[in-house]
């Protein structure tokens, strides 16, 4: 992974550096589902990461940063109102944006309960919970706390083909986090078209990211032939 650069002046909004800003691809969108991003700590500052990205794009939506959390944090994180002014609603109803595996178990990872079908039915009474991390740091993260086990999963259905080409996958099935979390919201509120505006700026910030890329590592490559020694001044 390439993490970003901390020495130089950063974006207050994307926190990237000002050479490397991605604001102009934050796409807002309309959803009636909230969404909880928990953030592993290495990938705050990671170059190819979308979550940044996804949270500015999505206004119902909150953004933590951590890999174990006291369940006195986590829980209100997970049921109570993002905002003071809505204390009088309902609790949100929490479910896990993760896949099952037959692994869970042999990692210490307890069975979560099924998802009840009834909560489907009222897609602005839920709250998408979304570990923002490798498949290793997830795990970690899942493994870790307890609360997150206790929530139910939501099984996507239909998975897109993933644009996220900056990064390799290791299973065809899997999606960058603003991907997953598009797919996961369009399921949940029956409509994918509302969501394609950020998945086209999403394709934007994918070949930003391809060219710098590129431009990186043009730079390292003139680099190293700068500090090969040239062969005619070895010569004696």
């Amino acid at each position: 992974m390439t993490p970003l650069s901390t020495s130089r002046p950063r974006c207050p909004a994307c926190l990237r550096p000002h050479s490397a800003c991605i604001c102009r691809w934050v796409t807002p969108v309309a959803h009636r589902t909230e969404v909880l991003i928990l953030q592993h700590p290495l990938e705050v500052h990671e170059a190819k990461g979308t979550a940044r990205l996804l949270h500015l794009s999505l206004p119902h939506s909150r953004m933590v940063t951590g890999e174990r959390f006291d369940d006195s944090a986590l829980q209100p994180l997970l049921t109570a109102p993002f905002e003071a002014t809505d204390a009088a609603t309902a609790p949100r109803r929490a479910l896990l944006l993760y896949p099952e595996g037959p692994q869970d178990t042999t990692l210490g990872i307890a069975t979560p309960p099924p998802l009840n079908p009834a909560w489907l039915q009222s897609p602005e009474r839920l709250r998408l919970v979304v570990l923002d991390g490798t498949w290793r740091k997830s795990r970690k993260m899942l493994h870790q706390n307890p609360l997150l086990q206790q929530l139910p999963r939501l099984p996507l259905r239909e998975l897109p083909a993933s644009r996220y080409r900056i990064r390799t996958a290791h299973q065809p099935h899997q999606l960058s986090t603003l991907e997953a979390t598009c797919a996961a919201l369009a399921q949940l509120e029956g409509s994918a078209e509302q969501f394609e505006p950020l998945l086209s700026a999403f394709d934007g910030f994918v070949a930003q990211q391809a060219a710098w890329q590129v431009r990186r590592g043009g730079c390292k490559a003139v680099t190293r032939a700068s500090r090969r020694p040239c062969k005619k001044l070895l010569k004696t």
